[in-house]
């Protein structure tokens, strides 16, 4: 089974670093996870990910049910060995994909009844088959099933929600302690949508339950962005000090830094992926768009001094025409750089907090960001 180790005094609930250790590793937190949805980081290879940095990658249970199935999967012996990644894995329990993807989707104290956003045909998700699903998977992280909720929700819907999801949770918590022999965990999610009451209600049901680690869910959900940092900052120092906390969903540099000054752990966002996939790239001075005018004759890299692949071989000029072309490669070498520098961003917030230095760094990051 996970556990959990802090390798640094937080200071109340500020900053603080840890080592997470799994059945296929250990995690040193802060950490940032790239997204793996269908077994794979868009563009990416698993060497391409363990040369960045990468040492957990996430997946999800909605895409993976759907295709390949739970019986490729089980040809492999779960998903580690399927996508050939020798590390942790988590995995997300698949309510938001029903949420935000599936047609005709409808919600009960069973589960979610949904039509696949694939071809249109039936499923039910609920909280065992969820876990069951992830168990196959062999994640070493899974998560509970959670009922998603909009932003704006009132406080009603957002009570109902939360009190569904810890009901799951139980559910999801018999299933796992039941069908596993401790090699994997599970986490729980905080819900509550923007309601501070319904935050401290989630938070007690759910360590009541208690489980290895605990995660804030429905946040970067719409809501502006000095609202999600009000939520994160109430609900994190509520969540025990001797467990991960997983912020889900989020999101940009600056979130990131906000957020392990408060205290969370763990972090998972196709920001980087997709941001690349656009042109946008993240470097310590801010975010470029490698299709503008200005780089078409620029030889220098991304950003000078990253030692990435794609900046210790290619010139700005050149993936301009990558990108303009819509080649392939454009979107390998952009993705490259971008999970490289939020693996090195998170590495470098884990190296200051060890030192006592994080204030400094904090300083230096929103400083040298203004140079631009």
């Amino acid at each position: 089974m996970l556990t959990f180790n802090l390798d640094s005094t937080p200071v109340s609930d500020g900053p603080r670093a840890g080592t997470v250790h799994t059945l296929h590793g250990t995690i040193q937190t802060p950490i940032f996870m790239p997204v793996g949805t269908l077994g794979t980081v868009k563009s990416l290879s698993p060497e391409d990910l363990e040369e960045n940095g990468a040492r957990i990658i996430l997946g999800n249970t909605y895409h993976l049910y759907l295709r390949p199935g739970g019986d490729i999967i089980d040809l492999f012996s779960g998903l580690h060995d399927f996508m050939q990644w020798p590390h942790p894995i988590l995995t997300d329990s698949g309510g938001f994909q029903v949420f935000s993807l599936a047609k005709l989707s409808k919600i009960s104290e069973t589960g979610y009844n949904f039509q696949s956003h694939i071809d249109g045909s039936r499923h039910m998700l609920t909280p065992e088959a969820s876990i069951e699903m992830q168990i196959r998977l062999n994640s070493d992280i899974m998560m509970c099933l959670d009922q998603c909720i909009a932003y704006p929700s009132d406080h009603d819907q957002a009570k109902s929600a939360l009190e569904l999801t810890t009901r799951w949770a139980a559910r999801c918590k018999t299933t796992w302690m039941n069908r596993t022999d401790g090699q994997n965990s599970l986490f729980g999610i905080v819900q509550g949508g923007m309601y501070k009451d319904l935050r401290d209600l989630s938070v007690q049901q759910l360590i009541d339950l208690d489980f290895p680690g605990y995660a804030v869910g429905g946040l970067s959900v719409g809501e502006p962005k000095p609202l999600m940092m009000e939520m994160a900052a109430h609900t994190l120092p509520q969540l025990p000090a001797d467990k991960p906390r997983y912020v889900m969903g989020v999101g940009t540099p600056e979130d990131l830094v906000e957020l392990v000054t408060l205290g969370a752990d763990m972090f998972d966002c196709v920001m980087p992926t997709r941001n690349a996939r656009n042109g946008q790239l993240f470097t310590r001075f801010g975010t470029i768009n490698i299709s503008n005018a200005e780089h078409r004759t620029a030889i220098e890299p991304i950003e000078e001094g990253c030692t990435c692949y794609t900046c210790r071989k290619y010139s700005r000029a050149y993936l301009r025409h990558l990108y303009t072309c819509r080649e392939i490669l454009a979107y390998r070498l952009n993705s490259i750089h971008n999970v490289h520098y939020y693996l090195s961003l998170v590495n470098q917030m884990r190296l200051s907090i060890v030192k006592g230095e994080f204030a400094s760094f904090r300083r230096d990051f929103y400083r040298t960001r203004k140079k631009q």
